[in-house]
């Protein structure tokens, strides 16, 4: 009880854009209220006050405060483990709209970035701890802030598809085209036109999808989505990408930057995203609009 009644005070304050980070990692404390995250109660146990403090040290705006107004750093839980392959890396950025990022582990002890989160030497060597990091992966032009100071950081190689390629023109690699391409042993690049001209799911192991923000795992449906409130270059092309590459993914962990984080069977999955394919065919363009997201 006493650690209750001292945990008690813990609010977010009008910075909040509603990225959906702090719900995903607090879902039981954090919710939806008039258009952005509030605290629907408070912590009764160590438990949720740890998934409190990972939401804070998550969230791009430094929108959530503890008692006193002081995050405690010894419970900055990133990068916190998926599983023993994947970590989430938390520190999220407002330069990307507040993305999620990912470490891949690979053979042999080193790792790969999916994305970033924001930038700061401090961050680059907690993330380094887990092995030499070699290629920091962009799904996409809009997460393609800080992939640089990153990749220069670790020594490492940057890498784009040409479509996005005006926003990290300094790339070391550059993806090409529409076929798959093995970036690594076992991890595979599927360009994916849609939300942005050269978006990107990297696919590893035939278990890990990192779909940027290509789709997504929607709490509301209870189901694989595409954002088509939210597609900057073109529906149509998406549900076209779709159609050209879904039959040849495989994988059970779907991680996307922005939304919810889903693991299922390989082959729920996939049925899941045949049904979706189905249903972009259907979509229209619309007007970009953030609030009509269906986190």
């Amino acid at each position: 009880m006493s650690e209750e009644r001292f945990e008690d005070g813990w609010y977010v304050d009008e910075r909040c854009t509603n990225c959906d980070v702090a719900r995903q990692l607090a879902p039981d404390l954090i919710g939806e209220v008039d258009g952005r995250a509030a605290v629907l109660r408070q912590p009764r146990d160590r438990t949720e006050v740890r998934q409190l403090h990972a939401a804070a040290h998550a969230c791009q705006t430094r929108s959530i405060h503890p008692p006193g107004g002081r995050l405690d750093a010894a419970l900055d839980p990133f990068p916190m483990a998926l599983d023993d392959t994947v970590f989430l890396c938390g520190h999220n950025s407002r330069e990307t709209a507040g993305a999620n990022s990912y470490l891949l582990r690979r053979p042999g002890g080193t790792a790969m970035m999916v994305d970033t989160p924001r930038w700061s030497t401090a961050l680059a060597a907690r993330y380094a701890s887990l092995g030499p990091v070699t290629d920091v992966l962009l799904t996409h032009r809009d997460h393609a802030a800080h992939g640089r100071s990153y990749a220069d950081h670790f020594g490492a190689r940057l890498w784009i598809h040409e479509g996005d390629l005006d926003a990290a023109p300094d790339a070391d690699r550059v993806l090409r085209g529409t076929d798959p391409a093995e970036i690594a042993e076992g991890v595979i690049a599927h360009p994916l036109p849609g939300h942005t001209r050269g978006s990107v799911l990297f696919v590893a192991d035939e278990r890990y999808c990192f779909s940027g923000d290509s789709f997504y795992w929607s709490r509301t449906t209870g189901d694989v989505e595409v954002v088509e409130s939210v597609t900057w270059y073109s529906i149509s092309e998406l549900a076209a990408s779709l159609a050209r590459t879904v039959g040849g993914l495989r994988f059970e962990w779907l991680l996307p930057g922005h939304g919810d984080r889903r693991r299922l069977p390989a082959d729920e999955m996939a049925r899941r995203l045949q049904r979706l394919t189905a249903r972009a065919r259907e979509l229209r363009q619309q007007p970009i609009d953030f609030t009509a997201v269906r986190w």
